[in-house]
């Protein structure tokens, strides 16, 4: 039925008639409770459900009443944002709860189907913008456009430095805090902050956390302790002990973006210990941007020392994503059967890795599953989990 719609009447048309009515509606049946409610939103290709979280942690560290709504609050849908009769119904619920907060993640889908509509943010965060949902928004301009949409509903902009650059974001300039590595209003450089979590991308995630509390006047040393204390979130980074010397960790990374910079932290770790090499496990969505999947291959094989390519939901095309991912490893010096394989079947290709593969001091990283618990395979959710599947395996290798 999807399909069909799709095919008879364009994106703007179905955002027009359809999703924005539906958004209005949702607003009239609860009563629009999120105008009781300091609203922070979060959007970025990548670093959304991680710099949410820490804002969350942060409020919680100020003894205030929060709730929010981010990827790992909506496990099956494969998508962060629900429609907009859920969010009205949980801000509503928030506002029993006599929460002050609410913290929203929110996806350039979303943005762009109205979900949020009738939402006024006290905050938007913009954490960065790179190549990903092309397959919906047709151009990196019209998915640039879209996600900075959240400022324009904002009381106040926190943006990474980088997006200061972009012709669209110069209306917003004014009310903007920006924040990066090097440079910005919140800025390591100066801050120096120690977190737990590995990665310089969660470094700027934890700098935009900690400009959204100066907005909302938190306590700086609240703040900074808050994040300092954070040790990660399910499927970001995650790391599955054992006793075999090697160290396994889970990833969402499912964007060129992500990927890459998962990988580099993988390999900041990695060249502590000299003989150890790093094995990355990646995949692509079926029904999404196909122009990724090269780079991610690409990006893998340049980044990685074996690269194995498995599934990712694809939806029932697994063959031709996976092509078009060998396409992009073989640019980067692929040699199937020596440092790259593509392996069907996610559970023989993390049993490959850990079992096989992988020697005492290697890393492996598991990417673009993370925290879900179902995986689409021919257009059929199975329950999946990257983490239990790797504990099987693992066991598996203690027993024999």
């Amino acid at each position: 039925m999807k399909r069909l719609i799709k095919s008879l009447f364009t994106q703007q048309m179905i955002n027009d008639f359809y999703h924005l009515p539906m958004a209005i509606l949702a607003n009239i049946v609860y009563s629009s409770p999120a105008g009781k409610l300091k609203v922070i939103g979060v959007t970025g290709t990548d670093g959304k459900t991680t710099t949410v979280n820490m804002i969350y942690r942060i409020l919680k560290a100020a003894g205030k009443k929060v709730s929010m709504i981010s990827t790992i609050n909506a496990p099956g849908f494969h998508t962060t944002s629900p429609g907009p009769f859920t969010i009205q119904k949980f801000a509503k619920e928030s506002v029993r709860n006599s929460d002050e907060y609410l913290v929203l993640e929110v996806t350039s889908h979303a943005l762009d189907q109205f979900r949020f509509w009738g939402i006024k943010f006290d905050v938007g965060v913009v954490t960065n913008i790179t190549h990903e949902h092309l397959d919906y928004h047709q151009t990196f301009e019209n998915y640039q456009k879209t996600k900075l949409k959240l400022l324009k509903n904002a009381r106040k902009a926190v943006v990474n430095k980088k997006i200061r650059e972009y012709e669209d974001f110069r209306v917003f300039r004014e009310k903007a805090i920006t924040f990066g590595l090097e440079k910005g209003d919140f800025n390591q450089k100066e801050l120096k902050l120690k977190l737990k979590v590995p990665g310089d991308y969660n470094i700027e995630n934890a700098l935009a956390a900690l400009a959204v509390a100066y907005v909302l006047d938190i306590d700086k040393n609240v703040a900074q302790t808050a994040l300092e204390n954070f040790d990660g979130i399910n499927g970001r980074m995650e790391e599955v002990k054992n006793k075999n010397g090697i160290r396994i960790f889970i990833d969402f990374a499912h964007t060129p973006n992500g990927l890459e910079q998962a990988l580099k932290s993988l390999r900041s770790q990695l060249s502590r210990t000299a003989s150890g090499r790093l094995l990355a496990i990646i995949g692509a969505e079926g029904d999404r941007d196909t122009g990724k999947r090269a780079m991610m291959g690409e990006i893998a094989q340049k980044l990685a020392n074996l690269v194995i390519v498995t599934a990712v939901d694809p939806r029932g095309q697994l063959e031709v994503i996976n092509k078009d991912i060998a396409g992009g490893a073989v640019k980067a010096g692929a040699k199937e059967g020596i440092n790259f394989f593509v392996i069907n079947d996610r559970t023989e290709a993390i049993e490959l890795a850990v079992n096989r593969l992988a020697k005492k001091g290697d890393i492996v990283g598991i990417f673009g599953k993370g925290h879900e618990t179902t995986m689409n395979l021919d257009g059929k959710e199975v329950p999946w989990s990257d983490k239990e599947t790797v504990i099987e395996a693992l066991q598996s290798s203690y027993g024999s």
